[in-house]
């Protein structure tokens, strides 16, 4: 499976930027498996949908509010990276948009050069590890 496999158009206004004060009031798109309708509710109203049996996975974890944007010199794409962590010195592991036009090799430019990196490895998931440099 690849991260690409969830890549889709999601205007800028429906991404929350911030965290509702009460989290339970979050939405839930529930989807109906035998039927396949759709059903708008909100978090508070999970356990309603849990049958015996089923499992609930939380996740926990944390996202680093790290995003950068840059563009490709050779080109003038533009380029989001997102770090999720690093991986020694210098080199993190990201997501990028466009990934698929980010081969090693590829050069990112952020701040006009001030700050570059360099595609080092393509992971299996989508993913990339970049080396920066300043």
């Amino acid at each position: 499976m690849n991260t690409a496999d969830f890549d889709f158009d999601l205007p800028e206004e429906l991404i929350a930027q911030t965290p509702l004060e009460k989290r339970d009031a979050s939405r839930l798109l529930v989807v109906d498996k035998e039927t396949g309708a759709f059903s708008d509710q909100h978090f508070d109203q999970i356990i309603d949908q849990l049958q015996p049996g089923d499992a609930l996975v939380m996740n926990n974890t944390r996202v680093l509010p790290a995003r950068l944007y840059g563009i490709k010199p050779e080109t003038g794409g533009h380029v989001e990276l997102l770090l999720l962590k690093n991986t020694q010195g210098d080199d993190w592991e990201v997501l990028a948009k466009p990934a698929k036009r980010l081969r090693v090799g590829a050069q990112i430019s952020f701040g006009d050069g001030r700050l570059t990196a360099t595609v080092i490895e393509e992971l299996e998931h989508g993913g990339r590890i970049v080396r920066f440099g300043y």
